[in-house]
């Protein structure tokens, strides 16, 4: 049977109207001066006469986060009181137990080692455990057990605060009662956090008026028929420029007596003025509405948002945003602002969007997958600081730099490391780690090669040339005047005047769509299995090239072209993802079929030098690291992960990683590159740290002991996953067939109305692109709803889950929405259960009817809410509930089976594990999520310095 389990109720702050409970009156305590002036001021803020000590203030007095936050502002105005702050108020939500925080009573005498053991037997529900016992190899608990045991020990104000961190190292009740030691012996000094320095006191949330939530929603739907219309107009002004004889009944261009060389060249003509336009537009855009960006808070949905989302907006269509990795991406954003020195390597695809802010100094090489946005949405602010870099700076892959950071001259940071608000890495030093910290391992250990500017002149004009002339502008011309030359496309809009109305015209289109769909995806397996294996011949392993030369280009191309989405997809979670990534290149020696040997998504730098392990699993989100590279040079090496291996989701693996055979590398780890080779461990974390390989629980699967009932499970997942395969191509087609059918109804419409005919079929393109996916969603939940789930592999629970996940990627247009009022609207069809104004700037949901979101949350870019693990053949999925209130830092992942209680923050790229509870008002921050010391100084944190702040009377709850 599938364990199946009720979804908590989102915790929820009543209304301000809510009429409060009237509980019975009590004898005043101990702390009767204190609790009588502390409620004395919150019946003031109220306006109550009287407030009960023992009333909830949110729950009985209906209270929200801004009353609250005046309440904390009297209270630091009175001498003689303590402060109080909201993170106080959050976690201790009555008079008496606000009191009772700031003036504590004395320690119990009960031994920590005692009280843990109980709050563990209590969690394990069986016999008393022995504080001798070992967590995973006597107990039989896993991570999510402990992750549970961890919650409810925050909950005991007799006992410090316990970690995931903490239950790895020291995994029985007498280590750890050890290394927390007894708060009636000894206090454990508190060491300031990076999160929480990085982060000022939560702040009243910046809820927008009404009027502006609506405006600023009407502006960006303006926005958007704006881009349809633009692109309307330009495809009219093409097609007449490219056909100057085109008209009513005149579709078919064969006929004008056009020669190919006076077709091609009057498209190439109309792909560089459009290119030029597009390019010129984001530039014009971002000075004329904004001018400089400057440090300041924006509030959410405000008039000074829209314009900023703008901006955004018109930055992430330019055609040289998208050329990354590209010399014309330092001239790009040097016209935007930044301040860009000579040499510099960009080769992240998420750009900087505050770019005035940006410094970046010579030398500098910035990796794939960084993320520097220059700003953070936080608590219904957007918050703008500077991204400061150095000279001679190396930035690793998947790495974060938040804003208000700063890397010296000569600095390093790691591969999937963080740097927090405050963070300064001196000049020369090495650091890794989320937060990050100093390491010794250097990670910029390519030779360099002399600097010769030409270089990067003669590549970026070479790349712009192809662009245009060969490039996807180019091509996607092409293809278009090739089906407009066909004569049945002719014979089709020429019939008659509203050819739309005959059933023909649309089956003559589903047939075109159709042989593009699964034409063009023969075409590009054929593409990507010959192609790339003549060019890699020109690029040999351990080898330093000069940055952009001919190596470099093929290179490049060697990546482009074997990188598919939509085939990793297609292939991908199936017993068939083997046979395409070895045709890619991939090396799998002893190849062990598990069915589930690769997820969908996966990506490389060259899958020539890229090995898979026998009987290894890998999760979604993986990245083979095999190109190295420093300001003026590259080589590219192999990445080999070991055979029995296990790897969870966006694990970035690099070439001569110190991982060996029979290893478990849990979900974001940094993969270590220094130290002895690992086997038979398990690596958590950013720096890693070794838990413990595998659990009672995750014992072999049964299926494996048996080979003939392993055959036969095997053989009705590979049928199950040709028929989800066959759904996953039907649905691409069936998106093309209503795109087609739109552009030439409106290509027909166009000899009456012009380009409104187009402009309207680009709308009905967007309108598609959304509401197939939720259609799809629909009829696959409505035949099998999501339910939390433990179960093999080979269980036909996942191979359904499996087609849901293959069919979901088609929503991918609904990143065109993020940062606006429709996402959480697209959410809500999804499925989602999510309340009013949230802002959603970029977050994944894979489970959609698995997740609850409360209302005026904040959730950044890069945010993942997952609510499934695959682990050693074993798919677990549980429910995540997140509450009001609350901030998702950028990059952050929240896994499965966690409650996110009201008011909680998350810092950037931290990974709350699977099981955790965040108490409300809390903090968390790190890989793995760790709740931030509430004992550090006030005098410590390190907030964002703002020249135009939201003040709390320009705020609004």
């Amino acid at each position: 049977m599938s364990p199946s389990r009720t979804v908590p109720a989102v915790p929820r702050v009543p209304p301000r109207s809510s009429p409060p409970s009237a509980p019975a009156p009590e004898a005043p305590g101990a702390d009767a001066p204190l609790e009588r002036r502390l409620a004395d001021l919150l019946a003031s803020v109220v306006q109550l006469d009287d407030v009960p000590v023992d009333a909830d203030f949110f729950g009985d007095l209906g209270a929200d986060s801004l009353v609250m936050a005046k309440f904390c502002a009297r209270v630091r105005k009175q001498p003689g009181l303590p402060a109080v702050s909201m993170k106080d108020v959050y976690q201790h939500p009555t008079i008496a137990a606000l009191a009772g925080a700031l003036a504590p009573a004395e320690p119990v005498s009960v031994p920590v080692q005692d009280r843990l053991a109980e709050v563990l037997t209590a969690v394990l529900g069986g016999k008393q455990v022995p504080v001798d016992a070992h967590f995973f190899d006597d107990l039989g608990a896993d991570s999510l057990v402990m992750a549970k045991f961890c919650a409810r020990v925050r909950k005991q104000p007799d006992l410090p605060t316990v970690s995931m961190k903490d239950v790895y190292s020291h995994p029985t009740v007498s280590a750890l009662a050890a290394a927390l030691h007894d708060p009636t012996q000894q206090d454990r000094p508190q060491e300031p956090s990076p999160a929480l320095a990085s982060v000022p006191e939560t702040p009243p949330p910046a809820d927008a008026r009404t009027w502006e939530y609506v405006a600023c929603g009407v502006l960006q739907a303006l926005v958007y028929l704006g881009y349809c219309l633009l692109a309307g107009g330009l495809a009219a002004v093409g097609y007449q420029w490219v056909f100057p004889d085109a008209g009513p009944g005149n579709h078919h261009w064969v006929g004008h007596g056009m020669s190919l060389w006076e077709l091609y060249l009057r498209t190439a003509a109309f792909g560089a003025a459009s290119f030029l336009l597009l390019c010129l537009l984001p530039v014009a855009g971002k000075w004329i509405l904004l001018g400089r960006f400057r440090p300041q808070e924006i509030r959410i949905w405000s008039l000074a948002y829209f314009r900023f989302w703008l901006v955004k907006a018109l930055m992430r269509t330019s055609p040289l945003a998208l050329m990354t990795g590209s010399p014309l991406t330092p001239v790009y954003l040097r016209a935007m602002g930044a301040r860009v020195g000579r040499n510099v390597t960009i080769l992240t695809s998420h750009l900087p969007v505050c770019t005035d802010l940006l410094t970046i100094g010579d030398g500098t090489v910035i990796r794939k997958d960084v993320y520097a946005n220059g700003y953070r949405a936080h608590g219904g602010v957007i918050q703008v600081g500077a991204v400061t870099l150095g000279r001679d700076v190396i930035v690793g892959e998947g790495s974060v730099l938040d804003i208000g950071t700063t890397m010296g001259d000569g600095a390093q940071l790691g591969h999937r490391s963080t740097l927090y608000t405050g963070q300064v890495v001196p000049a020369g030093e090495r650091w890794h780690g989320s937060p990050g910290r100093r390491t010794d391992v250097d990670f910029g250990a390519v030779p360099a090669a002399p600097y010769r500017p030409w270089r990067r002149a003669v590549y970026g004009v070479s790349q712009l040339v192809a662009t245009l002339a060969v490039g996807r502008i180019m091509m996607g011309l092409v293809i278009v005047l090739v089906v407009l030359a066909f004569p049945r496309v002719a014979a089709l809009l020429e019939a008659h005047p509203y050819a739309f109305t005959d059933w023909v015209f649309y089956a003559d289109a589903v047939a075109f769509a159709g042989v593009g769909v699964f034409g063009g995806t023969l075409l590009l397996l054929v593409v990507m299995t010959t192609v790339p294996r003549v060019l890699r011949l020109a690029v040999q392993p351990d080898t330093v090239y000069p940055l952009f030369g001919l190596r470099h280009a093929v290179e490049r191309w060697i990546e482009r072209l074997t990188n598919s989405p939509m085939l990793g997809t297609l292939f991908g979670d199936s017993s068939y993802v083997v046979n395409y990534v070895r045709a890619l290149g991939y090396d799998q020696p002893q190849l062990q079929q598990t069915g589930s040997n690769l997820g969908t998504l996966f990506k490389h730098d060259n899958p020539f030098l890229s090995t898979i392990g026998s009987g290894t699993m890998i999760a979604d989100g993986v990245s083979f690291m095999n190109t190295d590279y420093s300001a003026t040079s590259f080589t590219v090496r192999r990445a080999e992960i070991g055979a029995h291996n296990f790897l969870g989701n966006f694990v970035l693996y690099p070439a001569g990683a110190r991982t060996g055979n029979n290893c478990l590398l849990a979900t974001k780890v940094m993969v270590p590159v220094d130290g002895p080779v690992r086997h038979d461990v398990g690596l958590l974390g950013s720096p890693a740290f070794e838990i413990p390989r595998s659990v009672l629980r995750d014992a072999p699967l049964e299926e494996h002991a048996d080979p003939a009932r392993f055959h036969r499970v095997l053989s009705a997942k590979n049928r199950h996953n040709l028929r989800t395969m066959a759904l996953f191509l039907l649905v691409r087609w069936l998106n093309a067939s209503l795109a087609l059918v739109a552009a030439l109804a409106a290509l027909e419409l166009s000899d009456r109305f012009g380009a409104l005919a187009l402009s309207a079929s680009f709308v009905v393109m967007l309108l598609v692109g959304i509401a197939v996916p939720v259609g799809v969603e629909h009829v696959l939940t409505r035949s099998r709803p999501l339910q939390p789930q433990l179960c093999s592999i080979y269980h036909p629970y996942f191979r359904w889950h499996e087609r849901y996940w293959k069919l979901q990627i088609q929503a991918r247009r609904m990143t065109m929405l993020n940062g606006t009022p429709f996402k959480p609207l697209v959410w809500r069809l999804l499925g989602v259960r999510i309340g009013s104004r949230v802002f959603d700037d970029g977050c994944s949901i894979p489970e959609r009817s698995l997740v609850t979101i409360g209302s005026r949350c904040t959730l950044n870019t890069g945010t993942n809410i997952q609510c499934h693990s695959q682990e050693d053949g074993m798919f677990k999925s549980d429910h995540n509930v997140v509450g009001d209130d609350v901030t998702l830092g950028v990059a952050a992942l929240v896994h499965y089976g966690t409650t996110v209680e009201d008011g909680v923050v998350v810092a950037t790229d931290s990974f709350v594990m699977k099981g955790t509870t965040l108490t409300r008002g809390s903090l968390w921050g790190g890989n793995p999520a760790m709740e931030a010391r509430a004992a550090t100084p006030t005098a410590a944190v390190t907030s964002l310095t703002v020249t135009s702040p939201v003040t709390p009377e320009r705020r609004r709850s």
